[in-house]
């Protein structure tokens, strides 16, 4: 005869090996060691074949390459046509995160607990809501989405997964913050839903029972980050769309450019029946060459804390400083320029600085040096008119030619050759608060370095680079207004 007790031991060991049966685990390794990192299981599922056998189309011409300096990708085994479609993704490919209780066949269940938990992560970081989701379908064994999974990362280095040292080694207190502020929230967020699911029954689990840990929600987070699509969603007023991430099987293994050959076309709303994500060769894909996609107009800051990468000569790169008098009021002694303004500006000044939201109690104090427009539009108008005493001068203007760097010299010659050159001073100082100095990262990177460690020393070497860039090309600008101030003098 079994007791009451050998039966309620009984029915836990049996539900256990149930659930056993029915989950894969989550564990993680902390960071990769090369630029390319192993896939999740040793032998995974044909992605190719079962995109295909899912109604999905992938070019015959198409393959997924693996361990080249780009990692995983989408590579072309013989040449494809400008035009072709590469890939086709029918709606049900597409893995995203469903909040409506329908997806779970009612308001209960472990798909209310998923929603319970997105609920607790802030908008900035809504690539955890995803990962909450796709750690639910790693955690399950007969998922659907499997064969996807299986073919990710087994590891992802990113900053949050680098050492305290190659944090430090960055440089760079803007994306330190940002590193420092995902880590305490994954930390924070593991004790969070341990709370949450310790009152959860084995039902109603998302994750089979499984613990969740920081690492887990760190690799699902990187998972998403780095690889999903926004794409438009469901129309809200005046037609404009509520964008939403989704990871698209294969197309998310296709890599960065800002020369890309294809581009992704979405067919229909998202909750369009015939909704389809494709990718068209915008050039000529010749053998062996990969497929690459455009991002989006990132610096690399979002390159290296979402994507795991540094791109060279990146454009769009940019160094981030905080407005303050002092700074531009030395910056402008070490320039040669003089004024009083820096420290006490008059009201009418006062008046235009808070217009540029850089004086008063909402004030964003954050501006940028680098990108397209090479100086921060804000940073170079309140230049322009705290070396200004001209206040109907200054007014004549609005902010928008206050702020534009293609207006030649909107309050005069000697005005803006003393703005340019309080910039370049600004850059002087920027350059200085890095500990170290090109030549000596360049000499790191030849030495035997972890792979985290070359990110940490690439990072930095190009914010360094940025600067420069923009001091030269101010230089160059100041050279071109010096020289019509003479010629008009003459």
């Amino acid at each position: 005869m079994v007791t009451v007790a050998a039966s309620k031991m009984l029915t836990a060991v049996s539900t256990s090996a149930a659930s056993l049966a029915h989950r894969r685990p989550l564990t993680c390794r902390a960071t990769a060691s090369a630029a390319t990192a192993s896939r999740l299981v040793p032998h995974p599922s044909n992605l190719i074949r079962w995109v295909r056998r899912e109604g999905g189309f992938v070019h015959p011409n198409l393959r997924i390459a693996d361990g080249d300096p780009y990692g995983l990708g989408v590579v072309a085994t013989n040449e494809i046509p400008p035009g072709s479609e590469l890939i086709a993704l029918p709606s049900h490919l597409l893995l995203r995160f469903d909040r409506s209780p329908e997806s779970d066949g009612g308001c209960d269940g472990p798909h209310s607990t998923l929603v319970e938990l997105a609920r607790r992560v802030p908008d900035e970081l809504w690539a955890m809501r995803l990962g909450l989701k796709l750690l639910q379908e790693r955690a399950t064994a007969r998922s659907f989405w499997w064969p996807y999974i299986s073919n990710l990362p087994e590891t992802f280095c990113i900053p949050i997964f680098f050492s305290g040292d190659d944090i430090k080694n960055l440089h760079y207190a803007p994306l330190i913050h940002q590193v420092n502020k995902r880590c305490r929230f994954l930390l924070e967020f593991e004790k969070e839903i341990k709370n949450i699911l310790d009152n959860v029954s084995l039902r109603n689990h998302p994750f089979g029972g499984q613990d969740v840990n920081s690492s887990s929600l760190g690799w699902a987070m990187s998972a998403v980050s780095s690889r999903a699509f926004q794409l438009y969603g469901e129309i809200l007023y005046s037609d404009k769309h509520k964008n939403i991430p989704m990871l698209l099987p294969v197309i998310d293994m296709c890599n960065h450019s800002f020369a890309p050959n294809a581009r992704i076309v979405q067919e229909q709303n998202i909750n369009s029946q015939n909704m389809s994500i494709k990718v068209v060769a915008d050039t000529q894909i010749k053998q062996d060459t990969h497929v690459l996609l455009n991002y989006g107009s990132l610096s690399n800051d979002f390159f290296l804390l979402d994507y795991g990468f540094v791109i060279p000569s990146n454009p769009h790169d940019h160094v981030e400083l905080k407005y303050d008098e002092a700074l531009l009021d030395a910056a402008s002694l070490a320039a040669g320029v003089s004024s009083s303004s820096f420290l006490s500006p008059s009201d009418w000044q006062q008046d235009i600085l808070s217009s540029l939201n850089l004086r008063g109690d909402e004030a964003l104090l954050k501006v940028t040096l680098g990108g397209p427009g090479l100086v921060d539009g804000r940073l170079l108008a309140a230049l322009r008119v705290l070396l200004s005493s001209n206040k109907e001068t200054v007014q004549r203007h609005d902010l928008d030619t206050l702020m534009s760097l293609s207006e030649e010299a909107p309050l005069g010659m000697s005005t803006e050759v003393a703005a340019l050159r309080t910039v370049i001073a600004l850059c002087v100082v920027a350059l200085e608060s890095f500990p170290t100095k090109i030549m000596q990262d360049e000499s790191i990177l030849k030495t035997a370095i972890s792979y985290s460690t070359e990110l940490a020393v690439r990072f930095r070497m190009q914010k360094k680079l940025t600067i420069i860039d923009v001091m030269r090309k101010l230089t160059q600008k100041v050279k071109k207004i010096s020289k019509m101030e003479l010629t008009a003098q003459n």
